[in-house]
């Protein structure tokens, strides 16, 4: 069985002591594509070495997540943009609005994705939109920006039966990730609604392990943990979930 993890953070500080190995115990449990998502200006450079160093397997996004957009958005918007040329990206990513930990910044953000949809279109590459308590304003910039050139996933998707319904029909996907497997986050009965064509696996690694590594440091070779919980959930088998959520990455991601 192979399978894709549409969204791994393998770059980050977290992966210091055994990123290399990390990639391959993933590329050993069938991950052969792991997509990163980028995260600031600062992240680039570890992001672009990981992908130089397998470059069959680790593919860049590139993007300034919303908790990172401060008072100098601008220039590190600026940095972002100056990438494209530089790079074959395969997304663009990781965006959003993140309302959570604080909103003294929730204008700028909705700028900065604003441009993020702009160049998602101009480039016709898919857009990873990461929406925490923003959901609603997240959805509306996307149905007002529509068009056959805008297509993307609602990543790390923990949204109701309606949340669903409105994501697929902007033609969107939805990241499922290791939350799937948490006993009392109610996801599994939501996704056990949603048409497997709309799902893609994640892990967002290092954050938000399966069970039974929660708490633990996350990483990409817990897909296929998470693919056997959405077997269960969608009474599949795990070659099924494994072949359909590998097409559905391909399909989106022009892999």
């Amino acid at each position: 069985m192979k399978y894709i993890d549409t969204h791994t953070h393998l770059f980050s500080k977290q992966f210091n002591n055994d990123r290399h190995e990390a990639v391959h115990r993933a590329i050993d449990a069938g991950v052969e594509k792991m997509l990163l998502p980028n995260i600031d200006v600062e992240s680039i450079e570890e992001m672009y070495a990981l992908c130089d160093s397998f470059k069959d397997n680790c593919l860049p996004m590139i993007g300034l997540h919303p908790s990172d957009v401060k008072a100098d958005y601008e220039t590190a918007l600026a940095e972002i943009e100056a990438q494209f040329g530089k790079r074959d990206f395969i997304a663009i990513g990781e965006t959003g609005l993140d309302y959570y930990w604080d909103t003294t910044f929730k204008e700028q953000q909705k700028k900065s994705l604003l441009l993020h949809i702009r160049w998602a279109k101009e480039k016709r590459l898919p857009i990873v939109l990461h929406t925490r308590n923003s959901f609603e304003d997240t959805l509306e910039m996307i149905k007002a920006e529509k068009d056959q050139n805008l297509t993307g996933i609602f990543h790390c998707f923990s949204g109701t039966k309606e949340d669903a319904d409105k994501i697929m029909n902007v033609g969107f996907s939805m990241g499922i990730g290791g939350v799937l497997t948490f006993k009392n986050s109610g996801i599994a009965e939501v996704v056990a609604g949603i048409p497997i064509e709309y799902l893609v696996l994640e892990t967002d690694s290092p954050y938000l392990a399966p069970v039974p590594y929660r708490g633990k440091r996350n990483e990409s070779s817990y897909i296929p943990i998470i693919a056997q919980k959405l077997a269960e959930v969608k009474n599949m088998s795990i070659e099924e979930v494994a072949k359909i959520t590998t097409e559905n990455a391909k399909r989106l991601f022009n892999l």
